[in-house]
């Protein structure tokens, strides 16, 4: 309704309404898809009649997403040219069934209702077909956007295991979960996520081995997301995991299939998102993110040595500076007399305390390492390696700091690296910055608080139901097997218990 300024009378104007359904009316509903989809410059529409009879139809489709060989051999020739006798007088349903029966050579082809629904199919890379008289639209499969090849995972690189891992298309990555082997009680779920911008989502489990009650409370809680667009896995990893508040992920992401693979036989539940190659495994335990697909590939004894190394390492990463600290300032008396004098002709001339020179080392690392993954990938490790050796030989040099803290640092530094997981690494060297302050409060004492507090934390924490320190709390003696160290083949016949998996024998061993 708008005013006649000549006038001044009320002038109605009729304003079209919103189709939820198609109605059948070829103008009507070709008008709808228009408003809905026409201001979209990528948006193609063609009109063009059935055979040569004087139905019409039209398709619409999005340029680039779309297979458009597909479109003009095997649905435009196809309808064009696919006139017979019978279909000249077939309408409404008898003309559907027509068209999909004898007309459309594909395989991949929907009936949908709903206007909203289709034009979602169309930006997803679908073809939707209209025709006169029929109170649906077709959806067609015809998507075809760019992705890149297969590749072996960048973020978790192993000695031995497949070299391949997840893409940013959610179809391959189903498919190379279903490609590891023949499984009928492999299910994949879809759903949707998103607000605005809508996009695939699927939970991946083996039906006869997770606990039903698992598999509802992911659902659940990832329908409670309410976002306008989920960018990537870690939306969801933030918005799904019990204690957001806590620095401890609750949720593992993975580009890795047979780790995923790995998880599901356990009785885990896997989460994969359209357009990222990570992949989430819940629920998680601390033990999870230090553990890796080669462990189970090499034999048991060599896999257990090397498990134990890393657990010595994340030790060594976050508590490497605090003890320095701690043993420097406050506890000289328990250092070995010869190591004692040793130390204190290093840090002679050096005008800050320990934890200054602990930060100042500390600080330095961490902008190195951000600054060699940000830096283009030629002349990042580079620059990495060069500028640590640089800046902590300046630093002795210019008696800023002593040459014991230069090893300390790089060796904490070190350490960190042989965490496979790098949200863990993550955590620990967020941490490793409190468990200095405390060392230079208290000295060993701090430290040990610290670590009190810890436990306490890490005990009370949960994954989707599942204690975060498991199975160490609570005690679970058959699940050791596979924990600090993995025991042979032979004798890990029993999947983890805190899982409570309905079948929780592995078959075959």
């Amino acid at each position: 309704m708008i005013e006649n300024s000549e006038q001044g009378e009320m002038i109605h104007i009729p304003v079209q309404k919103t189709l939820e359904q198609f109605t059948g009316d070829y103008n009507k509903d070709l008008l709808q898809m228009r408003k809905e989809l026409g201001h979209n410059w990528d948006i193609h529409i063609r009109e063009f009649q059935i055979g040569n009879t004087d139905t019409r139809a039209a398709i619409v489709f999005l340029k680039g997403l779309c297979d458009k060989e597909l479109i003009d051999k095997h649905i435009l020739k196809s309808l064009m040219n696919g006139h017979t006798e019978k279909s000249s007088v077939l309408r409404g349903h008898e003309l559907q069934q027509s068209i999909i029966n004898e007309m459309l050579p594909v395989s991949d082809l929907l009936e949908e209702k709903k206007v909203m629904k289709a034009v979602g199919k169309v930006l997803t890379g679908s073809t939707v077909l209209i025709v006169d008289g029929i109170q649906h639209v077709l959806i067609i499969g015809t998507s075809h956007g760019k992705t890149r090849n297969l590749e072996e995972p960048v973020s978790e690189a192993l000695v031995r295991g497949p070299r391949v891992g997840f893409t940013e298309k959610l179809s391959v990555n189903t498919s190379l979960l279903r490609q590891h082997g023949e499984n009928r009680n492999l299910s994949i779920i879809e759903m949707e996520v998103g607000e605005r911008t809508k996009k695939e989502l699927v939970l991946a489990y083996i039906d006869e081995i997770v606990e039903p009650n698992l598999v509802k409370e992911v659902k659940t809680r990832i329908e409670t997301i309410h976002l306008d667009d989920v960018a990537e896995s870690g939306y969801i990893e933030q918005l799904i995991e019990d204690n957001y508040l806590s620095p401890f992920s609750q949720v593992q992401s993975t580009e890795r299939p047979d780790r995923v693979v790995a998880a599901l036989q356990e009785g885990r539940v896997a989460i994969l998102l359209d357009g990222t190659p990570f992949a989430l495994i819940v629920p998680v335990t601390f033990n999870m993110l230090l553990q890796s697909p080669e462990d189970y590939y090499e034999r048991w004894l060599s896999s257990s040595l090397i498990r134990l190394l890393r657990y010595f390492a994340a030790g060594i990463s976050l508590f490497g500076p605090s003890l320095y600290i701690a043993f420097v300032s406050f506890h000289q008396g328990l250092i070995p007399t010869k190591l004692a004098l040793s130390m204190m002709a290093t840090r002679q001339g050096v005008p800050f305390p320990a934890l200054i020179e602990a930060l100042i080392m500390e600080v330095a690392i961490e902008i190195l390492r951000e600054a060699g993954l940000r830096l283009p990938k030629p002349i990042g490790p580079t620059m990495g390696i060069v500028g640590g050796l640089v800046i902590g030989e300046a630093a002795v040099q210019a008696g800023i700091v002593s040459p014991i803290m230069v090893i300390v640092v790089a060796l904490t530094a070190i350490s960190s690296f042989a965490i496979p997981q790098y949200s863990a690494g993550i955590t620990l060297r967020m941490l490793r910055f409190v468990a200095m302050f405390s060392a230079a409060l208290f000295g060993l004492y701090g430290i040990i608080l610290f670590f009190l507090f810890l436990c306490s934390h890490l005990v009370k924490l949960k994954s989707f139901g599942v204690s975060y320190v498991s199975p160490t709390v609570p005690y679970r003696a058959g699940d050791w097997k596979d924990f600090m160290v993995r025991m042979p083949l032979k004798m890990m016949k029993h999947r983890p218990r805190l899982l409570k998996p309905k079948d929780s024998v592995r078959k075959g061993e």
